[in-house]
């Protein structure tokens, strides 16, 4: 049988060969899946890989970086990059490979290359605005009309932050006495929870979107590391989409984030923001004096000309009452013949009417109808009209044209 040797010889000959075979430090690609700082001053970090068809792991490695180097590289990498050192981001780190007898494999890393980070993070912001163009929404906030006056703000900043309290001190002391009303709706402005905090406020601001003219999303003090959060495709859609123009002012100068992209309008800092917007009432106010410049010249005018106008009317008053008195006369005159023209031709034509209602009259006369031989019988004063309205033994009067005679019904 052969003779055994024990779990921590096995680990010795394993490192001692580790070592002998990968003697050198390696220029490795991977995302760190987790990022653990240690009271000590370590940091201990998860490497991994994933497929290119899915999000499977396909390798993992633990790492170290020792406090000594952690120290330096940390506010190396994030002030190259404006990226917190955290889990989620490529890296292209330089290690040593290590075999500890009691804790495994291990990565030891020496250095970091930032330019690959910033390169995929570039990628990144170029994928999440080709997906926003391809979605027709990328420049929607920008092509909304900036209001003339635009003073009553929604601010989205966190609670308490020195570039909330620049903001409304440079808004509310302007030189000019514009009046401002801004509110705060509070947000996290770093961190993991920036998006989803954002969004929520936009939300809060879209369910009183009547009340306000603009949204500023400000930021001020905080480190440029903590960027990534304005990097991500659901706070930029939720920004290109809201209703009202967004102004952007997260206090940093070097390239924009894709918030800024999409934003109405980005300026360096919260106080530039501040700026802006007074710059604004100061553009309407010098277009409203010009406006009632330009109104008081053309009133002026206007009296002028009016003036002359009554001048030279006042001029022809005389001759124009002395000609409408003439047309006025003729006028009358003309309507005194066509009076006269018309009651002689009335007169004419009632006294016409007369004398064939005279005629008609005298033509039905019963004076006249019992000349022609008619009679009137009458039965107690009433005409009779009806034969079988008498009855035997009514005395009738006839009236003849020269006299009257009385009968007796017998049957």
């Amino acid at each position: 049988m052969t003779e055994a040797i024990s779990l921590y010889e096995l680990n010795h000959y394993i490192r001692q060969s580790l070592r002998a075979a990968l003697p050198d430090v390696y220029w490795v690609q991977a995302e760190l899946s987790e990022v653990r700082e240690a009271y000590n001053g370590h940091c201990y970090i998860e490497l991994v890989q994933k497929s290119e068809q899915g999000n499977t792991f396909i390798a993992k490695a633990r790492g170290t970086i020792w406090a000594n180097i952690y120290k330096m590289l940390k506010p190396y990498f994030e002030n190259a990059t404006g990226q917190c050192f955290t889990a989620g981001i490529k890296v292209l780190v330089q290690v040593s490979v290590d075999f500890h007898e009691q804790y495994g494999l291990s990565l030891t890393v020496h250095d970091i290359d930032p330019t690959y980070t910033l390169g995929d993070m570039a990628r990144r912001r170029r994928e999440i605005l080709m997906q926003l163009e391809a979605e027709g929404v990328l420049t929607l906030n920008k092509e909304l009309p900036m209001p003339q006056v635009p003073q009553r703000v929604a601010v989205i900043s966190a609670a308490g932050a020195a570039g909330y309290g620049d903001f409304c001190d440079q808004l509310m002391s302007n030189p000019y006495g514009f009046v401002f009303y801004p509110r705060l709706f509070p947000a996290v402005m770093q961190g993991d929870r920036v998006e989803s905090s954002i969004i929520a406020a936009l939300d809060d601001i879209a369910a009183q979107c009547d009340q306000w003219d603009v949204v500023v999303i400000i930021r001020g003090g905080g480190a440029t590391s903590d960027l990534s959060g304005f990097d991500t495709y659901l706070l930029a859609a939720n920004c290109a989409q809201f209703p009202l123009p967004i102004i952007t002012g997260i206090g940093h100068e070097r390239d924009d984030t894709v918030l800024d992209v999409v934003a109405h309008t980005r300026v360096k800092t919260p106080t530039a923001a501040a700026e802006y917007l007074i710059a604004r009432l100061v553009d309407a106010a010098e277009m409203l004096n010009q406006l009632v410049d330009t109104l008081s010249v053309s009133v002026t005018q206007r009296m002028h000309r009016e003036e002359n106008r009554l001048t030279q009317l006042a001029a022809r008053l005389p001759a124009l009452f002395s000609l409408v008195g003439t047309r006025q006369q003729h006028r009358i005159e003309q309507f005194e013949q066509r009076m006269r023209t018309a009651l002689q031709q009335t007169l004419v034509k009632q006294s016409h009417r007369l004398e064939l209602m005279e005629k008609i009259i005298q033509g039905a006369s019963p004076q006249l109808i019992l000349q022609r031989g008619y009679t009137i019988t009458r039965c107690d004063g009433k005409v009779v009209r009806d034969a079988a309205t008498l009855a035997k033994g009514s005395i009738l009067t006839t009236e003849f044209a020269d006299g009257k005679v009385k009968s007796e019904v017998t049957h």
